[in-house]
């Protein structure tokens, strides 16, 4: 099979993007399949006519990769192509558009408030989370304590995106669950070396420690709601849901990751060993 895989782009996330990518084609090669490299640029809609692929594997982070964008024109093409589709991409990516269908569905998520340019900040409970609401990787992620440094993580985060997501911080433990075709992966705690899971903590070698659940009850709770939260979204093929523990046993839903990240650090493959597949196994199923 003649397989494009697209990575690189033009988000905030491109250097993940390209490890992902190699490590998939490297996959892809080893299963036999004709593998290409393609990044995202202005030429791409006329490179994929010229290649003609079989199916495009999308390993795109972050912005025009994972949020519809790319799914459209590959929808427009007709090319078929890995993952999740226009909708169910657009949701996810907007973490205020995720919040409110949990909530319509009742599932628990962390209080907070949406601000964009121009608008009044009315927050005042500390400490907080801030972020983009429509960034992953933990891209300009803060934990603030108090007004003023609210501010300044607001005004740096609005050079990356137009509308920025406040949350109330949740003591409590941070958990991931995989979802890949329709069956939930064995929950993953991340415990990162700082208070926050944030970008560095993600890529860079020792800031985290990563631990399996053992507790069974609280096992098949996680999955139960990262099924639903992928039902929900519209999501297809793969996803991992990312979830906040509170001290009290409530599991808040923090994001929904349509292209999880497959480096050397990434999650997402991780669980799937845990359930005894192997990185070309797991290729393969995305494939086909």
């Amino acid at each position: 099979m003649r397989v494009v895989v697209l990575m690189g782009g033009k988000s905030q996330e491109r250097e993940i993007s390209i490890k992902t990518g190699n490590a998939i084609l490297k996959a892809l090669r080893e299963l036999g399949h004709e593998a290409i490299p393609l990044d995202l640029d202005e030429t791409l809609c006329q490179k994929l006519l010229e290649l003609k692929p079989d199916k495009v594997f999308i390993a795109l982070h972050g912005t025009y990769g994972e949020d519809g964008r790319v799914q459209g024109l590959l929808d427009i093409l007709g090319i078929p192509y890995t993952g999740s589709g226009v909708l169910g991409s657009c949701l996810a990516m907007d973490k205020e558009i995720t919040k409110k269908i949990l909530t319509y569905h009742h599932i628990p998520v962390p209080n907070g408030v949406c601000v964009r340019r121009g608008e009044e900040i009315n927050w005042d409970k500390f400490p907080a989370i801030v972020k983009p609401a429509d960034q992953g990787s933990s891209v300009g992620l803060y934990l603030v304590k108090e007004k003023e440094e609210l501010n300044s993580a607001i005004r740096k985060i609005f050079n990356i995106s137009q509308k920025v997501l406040i949350e109330e911080y949740i003591e409590g433990r941070d958990i991931t669950v995989g979802i890949l075709k329709d069956q939930a992966l064995p929950p993953l705690e991340v415990r990162p070396k700082r208070n926050i899971y944030d970008y560095e903590s993600k890529y860079t070698k020792g800031m985290s420690e990563y631990i399996f659940l053992e507790d069974d009850e609280l096992i098949k709770k996680l999955q139960d709601i990262a099924l639903k939260v992928h039902k929900y979204l519209e999501l297809k093929d793969i996803s991992r849901i990312d979830f906040r523990l509170s001290e009290d046993g409530t599991p808040y839903v923090l994001e929904a990751n349509t292209i999880p990240g497959m480096t050397e650090l990434s999650l997402f493959p991780m669980m799937c060993m845990k359930k005894g597949i192997d990185f070309k196994r797991m290729v393969h199923m995305l494939l086909f």
